[in-house]
């Protein structure tokens, strides 16, 4: 494989883009966050979100194409996210992937979100097939089975919400700021021991995953707490309901992978961050005897360069997008293997 590809990324709160040379290696990647200015929101707002990327994009894009010394003559195809996402944020980075393709002659590639999350792994070390990878984010919780590149098959989902989503509604109960997650986290590894919650098991043999009642439950129990006027320890509250999250994702992704006797696995996505969930799939996997990919914490979240790595093996397996390409906020995760 010998390709140059410029990635860009818009489909929620970071305007990003990216250089990738041989869907290995980063020659630029670049990220403008939207945290500090969405956080006295509690949350994204998608108005907002849109505005900063169309402020951002071509800053970005520029810088990207700097930092890794490229001109876009060097340049063998355009890669940008094309679902799912904010349909809004969506838009601004696929318009002006668009633009720059059409200005510079070169093919687009339209990448999905979740795809370029699992191929941020392929950034760190190869990919070793059948793997399987645990997908978590805010907005996602997914099992996903690749046979070889291009291949996927959801094998478990979350019926409610993310794992991601669970953690920043609990963390806004915990009176903690947006995003969530790293507060969870962090409080969670400062205390001895922790509330006692649930764990959401489903029916027997699913690898489907559920944490609205988990959720609910964290709720209740504080709500019971200050209606008998007894104190709230947010350590114990944050290292009960991560041992909950952790405990399900760990127990039912070692199962799949024993099951389907695949090579390795891999964590992706926002929450795969989390100090406690990477701890708890290392070491299950390790007793297993089963290779395990956790890539770099600036590589979990929102990036251009996972959207580059995954495009350029759609782009050598032929995969090419049009300028008819739109913001598809639903997109669903679909092979495109040779075979």
């Amino acid at each position: 494989m010998e390709n140059l590809i410029l990635a860009i990324e818009t489909s929620c709160d970071e305007t990003a883009a990216s250089v990738i040379k041989n869907g290995t290696e980063i020659l630029s990647n670049v990220v403008a966050s939207q945290i500090e200015s969405q956080k006295r929101f509690g949350g994204v707002v998608p108005e907002i979100a849109s505005r900063h990327h169309v402020e951002q994009i071509t800053i970005v894009i520029e810088e990207a194409l700097e930092k890794a010394n490229i001109e876009p003559s060097d340049l063998n195809a355009v890669a940008v996210t094309e679902g799912p996402g904010l349909v809004g944020a969506l838009l601004v980075g696929i318009n002006a992937a668009k633009a720059f393709a059409f200005s510079h002659g070169l093919p687009i590639i339209g990448v999905h979100h979740i795809a370029g999350h699992i191929y941020a792994s392929s950034l760190v070390e190869p990919m070793q097939f059948p793997l399987l990878a645990l997908v978590v984010s805010g907005g996602h919780t997914e099992l996903v089975y690749m046979k070889e590149h291009g291949s996927f098959e959801v094998i478990g989902e979350t019926r409610d919400d993310a794992a991601g989503e669970a953690y920043d509604k609990v963390a806004r109960v915990l009176n903690m700021p947006y995003p969530g997650g790293p507060h969870i986290d962090r409080l969670a590894h400062e205390a001895e021991k922790g509330v006692e919650f649930p764990r959401a098991w489903l029916e027997e043999n699913s690898y489907d995953f559920s944490f609205s009642g988990l959720k609910s439950a964290v709720i209740n129990y504080k709500h019971n707490m200050e209606q008998r006027g007894e104190e709230i320890v947010p350590e114990e509250v944050a290292k009960g309901f991560q041992d909950s999250v952790v405990e399900v994702l760990t127990t039912k992704t070692v199962k799949a992978a024993k099951e389907l006797n695949v090579k390795q696995v891999i964590v992706a996505g926002g929450v795969s961050a989390n100090r406690g969930l990477r701890e708890s799939l290392s070491e299950a996997l390790a007793k297993e005897g089963i290779p395990f990919v956790a890539p770099p914490l600036h590589l979990c979240t929102d990036n251009a360069a996972m959207i580059g790595a995954c495009a350029a093996y759609m782009y050598e397996a032929g995969v090419r997008g049009d300028l008819s390409m739109n913001g598809l906020p639903g997109k669903e995760l679909k092979s495109w293997a040779r075979s």
